[in-house]
């Protein structure tokens, strides 16, 4: 396969910029696509629903805030700067006391409430 050498889709996406685009809560932006995955911010407060993802693995990389993920025989923190990954079939509950604003990164076929359907649950997204 040849190189090319138009740049022309090759794009900076600057996630404070695009998190200020919205304010609403728990409902995540696709920025980015690459590969099978999609790139997303999302904004979070207060509690998320115990779900778990059947095929897919997620990464919660928190930009600003703290957010704790609860696991049925744990809770861990993930601070600024830090992200967590997620394996499938691994039941966990996101929450946010106070508002967090985060990258996720998951196949593009992720369901965000993964097997459960609730009022949160997002299916079709929007690209910011």
């Amino acid at each position: 396969m040849e190189p090319i050498s138009n740049s022309k889709n090759v794009k900076v996406v600057n996630i404070k910029e695009k998190l200020n685009k919205f304010t609403e809560h728990w409902n995540p932006k696709i920025v980015g696509e690459l590969n099978d995955d999609k790139v997303q911010v999302v904004k979070l407060k207060g509690e998320f629903h115990w779900h778990h993802h059947e095929k897919e693995e997620e990464l919660f990389w928190v930009i600003t805030g703290k957010l704790l993920i609860h696991f049925r025989d744990r809770t861990v923190e993930v601070n600024e700067g830090e992200f967590v990954i997620i394996p499938k079939l691994v039941e966990h509950k996101p929450e946010a006391p106070e508002e967090v604003q985060i990258v996720l990164i998951e196949p593009r076929t992720t369901l965000n409430t993964g097997n459960v359907e609730t009022e949160n649950t997002v299916k079709e997204q929007e690209h910011i």
